[in-house]
Parts: structure tokens; sequence; C-alpha cells
């Protein structure tokens, strides 16, 4: 078993500020170290150009540039090399899980990966341009999943990462989102027109009720839109872009169905995706299919339920509360796993 502490974080201010906030926070801790070690791989991976990078922020996140700007000053770190390890242009992406469910006004997720991916970040943020959003980062300026002022709710799954194409990784869009879409439908606009460097299903939600998931690949793109829907890591309707293992997925996703159309509460759905007896909850964490987190967002209201671990007891945060000013004291998140894979923000990594 390992215990572990994901660290809440604030800030409120322009873009550079946000970015310079995160740089200074980062650089004194141990996943910087892991992230300065990984430096070398990343660029015997992938090469991101600067001048691209920069026309596609500008068209769909233009506030989040002055954040790398901002989180290169934080590190000491030249634009360039901020922009090639954090902006998400280019980059790689190994293969992860992940489960949905939206419907009744809350959308609830599990995040699962491999501990060693986890960056124990969990954010409250308010750019002066773009709207705050609530939720967990990777990559920096990433979100894994999030819900922003508007009641805006978006969450990725992974589905393969074979023949990539010049494009974003997932935790960029869903910050493209979060920063600048109100609605359903201009989330699937922004995720229709952004280029995709692999294949990731998109869920969505908003403050009226609507749900989406928006298979999308360097390939194309196909909506299927709804009240209460569930996502898994595979494509219903693009199928010819799925792995060939899809049997873990899909009996994950017939679990998730088995709750789609009951009268559940936030608390209710909680508990389902946070206790193991009902087959949503993983811990195959040495496979990268192990839950990190369970997240219940809840647009009308701007609640979130919090846990990290199987049967955790649920935090809940009022991000509406947070947004008039009121504060907020819980500076951790803590969490128990069963497993004893190294978390990169508590401990050094190989490489």
């Amino acid at each position: 078993m390992k215990e572990i502490q994901i660290d809440v974080i604030q800030g409120k201010g322009s873009y550079y500020d946000l970015g310079l906030l995160e740089g200074t926070h980062h650089r004194d801790t141990p996943l910087y170290e892991n992230h300065r070690k990984r430096r070398k791989r990343s660029l015997r991976s992938y090469e991101t150009k600067m001048n691209e990078a920069k026309a596609y922020y500008d068209k769909f996140g233009p506030g989040i540039w002055d954040e790398l700007r901002g989180l290169a000053d934080g590190l000491g770190w030249t634009l360039e090399e901020t922009v090639h390890e954090y902006s998400g242009y280019q980059a790689e992406w190994k293969k992860s899980g992940c489960s949905a469910m939206m419907q009744d006004g809350f959308y609830a997720r599990n995040y699962d990966y491999h501990p060693k991916t986890y960056e124990g970040r969990f954010l409250l943020w308010k750019p002066e341009n773009g709207y705050a959003s609530i939720g967990f980062g990777t990559r920096m300026i990433g979100r894994m999943d999030g819900m922003n002022e508007k009641g805006l709710v978006i969450g990725y799954h992974f589905v393969n990462r074979r023949r990539q194409t010049d494009g974003f990784i997932c935790c960029a869009i869903a910050r493209f989102v979060l920063d600048t879409c109100a609605t359903t439908e201009e989330a699937i606009d922004v995720i229709s027109r952004v280029p995709h460097r692999q294949a990731f299903n998109y869920s969505v939600y908003d403050r009226e009720g609507r749900g989406a998931i928006v298979e999308a690949s360097g390939r194309g793109v196909h909506v299927t839109r709804g009240a209460a829907l569930g996502c898994a890591n595979h494509f219903d309707n693009m199928t010819e872009e799925n792995r060939h293992h899809l049997v873990e997925s899909k009996e994950r996703m017939a679990h998730i169905d088995e709750q789609i159309g009951r009268s559940l509460t936030p608390y209710e759905a909680y508990e389902r995706f946070n206790q193991k007896e009902y087959g949503i909850f993983k811990e195959d964490y040495k496979n990268s299919a192990g839950t990190l987190h369970t997240v219940v967002y809840v647009p009308a209201t701007l609640q979130v339920l919090i846990g990290a671990g199987r049967n955790a007891k649920p935090l809940s945060l009022s991000f509406s509360k947070w947004l008039n000013d009121a504060p907020l004291l819980v500076k951790k998140i803590k969490g128990t796993f069963a497993t004893d894979e190294t978390f990169p923000f508590e401990e050094p990594l190989r490489f």
C-alpha cells in the first residue's frame, strides 16, 4: 500500500502571473526533478516548431501562451524549452484508461493510468482573460479533467496512439476547452477544429445537461450527443481507429451502462465509481490501468467531489464560493493505493 498527498494549488491573476506562480512552485518539488531528467527522452522523442505551436495557441488559447511564458520564467528555462516540454504540441502520450458517466446534472469520472505519470496537482485557476476552472493538472498547463465557471466539464479517454499526426495531446485540448468554451456545442466546435496528435474520446457535459462523446483523431471526428452517456477507452463509431484488445474497456463500459438511467445522487455516483464492487474502479497500476482519482462535477452548483484511491471518503469543494473569494483552507488531498509503484511528485523515477 502507498499513501500520497495531492497538492491543492490556487491561482488568480493574469495568465503570465499564473504561469510564474506555477513555475516557481514546481521548481522546488520532486516532480520538477523528474521532469528535468525526462528532458533528454523528450528531445529524442519529438520536435516542436515554435512558430506552429504559437499559431495554434493564438487560435485556440491565446492567453495560455502567456502562461507558458510565465512558466518559463518561473522555471528559469527558455521559452523554447518550456514549449517543447509543456505545450502539448507534438508531444508523446502512453496508453491510459479512464471512465466517465454523465446524467441528471452530474459528471462522474475515474482517471486511470500508471502512477509514474501522475503529477498530484489539483488546481483552482482564475485567469483574467479566460474562464476560471477547477480540476486535475498534468504537463503543467494541461488538465486531465475539469469544470469551468460556466459549468462546462470535460475529460479525455485514451483510444490509440498508433498513426500519430501533427497536433496536440489530450490534456492541452482539455485546457483549450475549459478556458474558452461555455457550452457543450462550443466544446465540440473546438475539439473538431484543433489538430489531434493521437486518438481520444472527449466526454463533455454542461450546465444545461447536454452531454457529448467526441471521438477524435488526426483522421476525423464523430460526435454522439445525449442527456445520459457513458464513455470508456474505445470508439463506438470510428472503429477502425481502435486497438485490437478492447475486452477490458468494453467490460468497464458494460458496468457503466448498468448505472446509466438509475436515479443517482452525485454522492451515489461517486460511490459507484470509487468502490471496486461496481466494476468501474481498477487497480492494475503496473499496466497503466489503475484508478488514480475519482471525481464528480456538478455543473449547476459548481460543486466537486474528489477522492484518491479506493473507498476514499469524498472531499466536497465549492468552486462557486472560491470564485466569490471565500477562502479555501484545503492544501492537500490524501489517498491510499494498493500498489508499490512510484509517484513522481513524491519520489525520484528511474529514466
